[in-house]
């Protein structure tokens, strides 16, 4: 599957002209990879067949904490509300991974890509058992809301490959909406978190190698992204944020 490919100006430009043209198929990432590709889409492979989400239904409505190990701890925490309507088969695997422990037991998951003024990108597990074990996919859902600025949704590798990638959107990206990305919640607090998470990789915006970081987990990405951020404590709570 491929892994994303994608220099800034030429995402942004390409985003321009999806949502002036109105056209979904355009820059869609089921071309062959390419600079102007405008996806956010995992590297890894995707189950082979695709199955109706098993998840529990979640809440209407829950509220995550993660805290993060930016500014050594310091920072405050990202605080995202989830709505289910918005993306209810997307809300109920988020759902699900919290109450696992996916973001940060037994190890905290990474920040691995960050594209600034466009996309901060995670979801893959520090334990390689624990991303094996959510690999597999759920349908997509219709897009009811905008990938505005501050927004969540599940990065993809084409149509109902979610699984565990997400990405928080750092710009107002309608551009994406047409590609069939379908935002299921909100930071509402700890934005300015999310955008002093370090890049780990300045020089590209392709992000870590996923697939290393798959199967190294946490220790890999350690050794070689010292400065890596990641979430240290994932919580959630049923019901709107206080």
């Amino acid at each position: 599957m491929r892994s994303p490919s994608l220099l800034l100006a030429l995402a942004l430009v390409a985003a321009l002209l999806l949502a002036s043209a109105g056209c979904a198929s355009a820059a869609r990432h089921h071309a062959q990879r390419s600079s102007k590709d405008a996806s956010v889409a995992p590297s890894r492979t995707a189950a082979s067949s695709v199955h109706a989400s098993t998840d529990p239904v979640a809440p209407d409505n829950y509220c995550i904490t993660w805290t993060t190990n930016v500014a050594n701890g310091t920072a405050e925490p990202i605080v995202l509300e989830i709505t289910r309507k918005l993306a209810p088969l997307g809300a109920d695997r988020l759902y699900a991974l919290m109450q696992d422990r996916f973001f940060d037991t037994p190890y905290p998951a990474a920040f691995f890509r960050v594209v600034p003024k466009f996309v901060v990108q995670f979801g893959i597990a520090g334990s390689p058992f624990e991303t094996a074990k959510w690999n597999v996919p759920i349908q997509d859902d219709p897009v009811l809301g905008s990938n505005t600025n501050g927004t969540i949704s599940f990065a993809t590798a084409g149509p109902n490959t979610r699984t565990s990638q997400l990405f928080i959107n750092t710009a107002d990206n309608a551009g994406l909406d047409s590609q069939g990305f379908s935002p299921l919640g909100k930071v509402i607090r700890g934005m300015e978190t999310v955008l002093a998470i370090n890049n780990p990789t300045p020089g590209s915006s392709d992000g870590i190698d996923q697939d290393k970081y798959t199967n190294g987990g946490y220790r890999w990405i350690e050794a070689q992204y010292p400065m890596v951020n990641s979430i240290i404590k994932s919580t959630v709570q049923d019901g709107v944020c206080n």
